[in-house]
């Protein structure tokens, strides 16, 4: 959430999808709107199902919570 809220605000795109395989959600940050299906847009629409989240396990920090912002 932190990259995509800093991505609205400096470029003034408001409109994310889930990157989530299987999920096809959309949040508008300006409006804080939820919209449960959108465009289809150009692949990838997801990271690999075999990817771990927050990301690959060799390039996160393993502290990536106590880096969140509250």
């Amino acid at each position: 959430a932190q990259h995509a809220t800093a991505h609205w605000k400096s470029s003034g795109h408001p409109v994310v999808q889930s990157f989530e395989p299987g999920e096809e959600w959309y949040w508008n940050y300006a409006t804080d709107v939820l919209y449960e299906a959108g465009p289809e847009l150009a692949p990838p629409t997801s990271h690999p199902a075999a990817q771990p989240t927050p990301g690959p396990a060799d390039r996160v920090p393993r502290n990536w919570p106590d880096l969140l912002h509250p």
